[in-house]
């Protein structure tokens, strides 16, 4: 009978703490990862393929960067990249449009450039297709790597 006493009174002792755990885990709200503080996440995979579709092209190489909370990533020139973005509001159409007057040969090898991930807590997968490198290379520091 002491037995049976011990045993009973064991397992109410278990139930009762796993009621007292899991009424901590509801009591206490989850909280957000962490972000930087008060800035939306910037980070973005980028790539730079030859051919001509983001379907058929072959890839070339890939970067990572990340603009907040500070300029960060596998990209060589982060913080010029994130410069360019700020500067267009993130808006790679015009990263892609801006140009700086460079005189490139009219062949057609065509580069396809691609970002995907975060911008300022907004989802990106932007695609662009340059006639050639040379074209690419004329339109700043973000698809440079």
């Amino acid at each position: 009978m002491r037995y049976i006493t011990g045993a009973i009174a064991l397992g109410a002792a278990l139930v009762l703490g796993s009621f007292a755990t899991t009424a901590q885990a509801v009591a206490a709200p989850a909280q957000p990862a962490r972000t930087g503080g008060l800035y939306a996440p910037s980070e973005l995979v980028l790539t730079v393929g030859q051919g001509d579709s983001r379907a058929t092209a072959t890839a070339l190489r890939a970067a990572t960067l990340t603009c907040m909370p500070g300029a960060s990533g596998s990209h060589p020139y982060a913080r010029a990249a994130c410069a360019q973005l700020r500067a267009a509001s993130g808006d790679f159409t015009e990263v892609t449009a801006t140009e700086s007057g460079r005189i490139c040969p009219q062949i057609w090898d065509p580069v396809v450039v691609t970002a995907d991930g975060v911008w300022q807590g907004h989802r990106v997968s932007y695609t662009h297709v340059f006639p050639n490198a040379c074209q690419m290379a004329d339109h700043g520091s973000v698809f440079e790597f």
